[in-house]
């Protein structure tokens, strides 16, 4: 890939080094994962952001930063100007997936981003802003906890990672909000938290921060539907 070489090395792990999520070796070193997982964080901005907005707010806000993102990332991998410019400023950050010159693959801001207007566009707000949240908090928690306790395999990842991402996203499902706040409302969002859970374990190659939050989306779709199809889930606006 153009511009690869300016990449640093610093953060990566060597294959097989310990401080893993399940049975897939960091790539990155746990310092630099803290530091990734810090700006990760920021991006809560957006289900709180949303939450207070209106749809049509929230795509106008969304719709231009995520193009940036999307250019500026997609381009890196061509030109070698941008190449040299991400590299020197964000190389040290990014794991070696995202640093492939032949998939070409997105970097993780950049998913997080485009998922954030798929969900906004297709879900309603009370369970995009939850699944949102989950992907954020559930992700952060769950990579912190399976790469540095991590030691017995969940599929790709690690058990203690698994269980970390279900617990906080039963959190979040807890402090969400709700259309009417009854108990059926409550037994949805863990639902989703408990389907989450699952497919960040198993997440390869499509990124999770993808899978995650259309995931928990669709499965409390499909369940208010079935459990609550009188609750106007479009309520909130």
């Amino acid at each position: 890939m153009s511009g690869l070489s300016a990449a640093p090395a610093a953060g990566r792990s060597p294959e097989g080094t310990p401080g893993m999520s399940g049975n897939q070796p960091a790539t990155i070193d746990y310092r630099f994962e803290l530091i990734r997982k810090s700006i990760h964080l920021c991006s809560l901005s957006i289900p709180i952001i949303y939450f207070l907005v209106p749809k049509s707010q929230a795509l106008w806000m969304l719709a231009p930063v995520t193009a940036a993102f999307l250019i500026i990332d997609i381009t890196r991998h061509y030109l070698k100007p941008v190449s040299r410019w991400f590299y020197s400023w964000f190389g040290w950050l990014l794991r070696r997936h995202e640093q492939d010159g032949v998939r070409k693959r997105l970097n993780g801001a950049t998913y997080v981003l485009v998922s954030a207007m798929i969900c906004v566009l297709a879900f309603p707000k009370v369970i995009t802003v939850t699944a949102f949240a989950v992907l954020i908090i559930s992700d952060t928690t769950s990579a912190l906890i399976g790469r540095k306790f991590g030691k017995r395999p969940f599929f790709k990842k690690s058990l203690e990672g698994s269980v970390a991402f279900f617990v906080s996203a039963v959190l979040v499902v807890l402090v969400s909000p709700k259309i009417h706040y009854e108990g059926m409302e409550y037994f949805i969002g863990i639902l989703g938290a408990g389907v989450g859970a699952i497919v960040e374990s198993i997440s390869g190659k499509i990124d999770d921060n993808l899978t995650i939050p259309i995931s928990i989306g669709l499965v409390m779709w499909g369940c208010y539907a079935l459990f609550l199809p009188g609750v106007n889930v479009y309520s909130l606006g």
